[in-house]
């Protein structure tokens, strides 16, 4: 039997042997597809696929803490992807295909409505548990000592149709304060700053964010204080950044008001009975029954914040049925 020239690129060997493949006897054939398409189905059998989001922040971390946890070869298989925000997981996760499920700011669902981003949102999507509260990060060049010091001054609230996009937004309109907005991505808007291009940037993530984290002390940055208004209590919840948490930017023993918002892991409403909602279902029971996984290193700390019994205001919790359905 001739070998294949190893120096021919690979696409051509390829091609030469479905050619091969295509030239051979009809039982062949089918027993290649038949086999093929086998692997196939037992390859998604057990695959959730998941939205996170950047490679910076909180989402992906806790995205891939699931994807771990959970591995159970071909039975249980969590796919996660980088996303690119709130809005943007909350559409993803009704119109994308191998999209099941998607972190997202609990604020979402509710914009999403008002604005009408999409028809029938809230019949479409549902969600599995609340995890954490995520801090709103307002970091700024040292000579702005308060939100309102930023008024007319450009500000970084990460690219359009992300959650803090969103959030800024809410936030300063109930402050009654008139930034210009800029819509960089992260990574690129810290470099902004630090070069003095911007006056400050916005990002919603649980601390500490890593985004931060290469900050040296001496950087001439620090957090500006979001005050815990009345008009931001009907939506968010009073928090703080400590030093503990930002050590380079915040003086030992120090702390810096801000508010926070619910992160929920959202859900397709698959319809039970479907494949779809099989898979959903026995994902809900895996993770339910090893939560315990989550709570210990080297997973991220915001999972001790989580409590399974939460409620969300405005959303419908997904109901996976009795483990034994599944």
């Amino acid at each position: 039997m001739t070998r294949p020239d190893p120096r021919l690129p690979r696409r051509v060997l390829f091609g030469s042997a479905l050619a091969a493949l295509a030239a051979a006897p009809a039982p062949a054939q089918t027993s290649w597809i038949e086999r093929l398409s086998s692997l196939t189905a037992q390859a998604n059998q057990g695959t959730v696929g998941i939205m996170a989001g950047g490679v910076d922040g909180t989402y992906i971390r806790i995205a891939a803490d699931l994807m771990n946890v959970l591995d159970e070869g071909d039975r249980m298989r969590v796919v996660a992807m980088l996303g690119r925000g709130s809005v943007q997981n909350l559409r993803d996760i009704v119109l994308l295909r191998g999209i099941d499920i998607g972190i997202v700011q609990s604020d979402v669902l509710a914009y999403a409505k008002r604005e009408g981003l999409l028809p029938g949102i809230d019949r479409l999507v549902q969600y599995i548990t609340k995890l954490y509260d995520e801090e709103i990060h307002l970091l700024a060049r040292e000579e702005v000592r308060s939100v309102r010091d930023l008024a007319g001054k450009t500000v970084n609230v990460d690219v359009r149709g992300s959650g803090t996009a969103m959030t800024a937004s809410l936030v300063f309109a109930a402050l009654g304060v008139d930034v210009r907005i800029a819509n960089d991505p992260q990574d690129l808007a810290l470099t902004k700053l630090r070069d003095g291009e911007i006056a400050g940037m916005v990002y919603v993530a649980g601390k500490p964010a890593r985004l931060f984290a290469g900050i040296p002390p001496g950087s001439g940055l620090r957090f500006v204080p979001i005050p815990a208004a009345p008009a931001l209590l009907e939506t968010y919840l009073p928090s703080a950044l400590a030093a503990a948490d930002y050590p380079n930017l915040i003086a030992p023993g120090g702390e810096v008001e801000t508010i926070a918002v619910g992160a929920v892991m959202a859900v397709y409403a698959w319809q039970p009975g479907t494949e779809r909602y099989r898979k959903v279902a026995r994902f809900v029971h895996a993770f339910t029954r090893r939560f315990d996984e989550f709570l210990r290193p080297p997973r991220h700390p915001k999972w001790r914040e989580v409590n399974l019994a939460a409620q969300v205001p405005g959303w419908t919790r997904f109901d996976p049925g009795p483990p034994s359905a599944q």
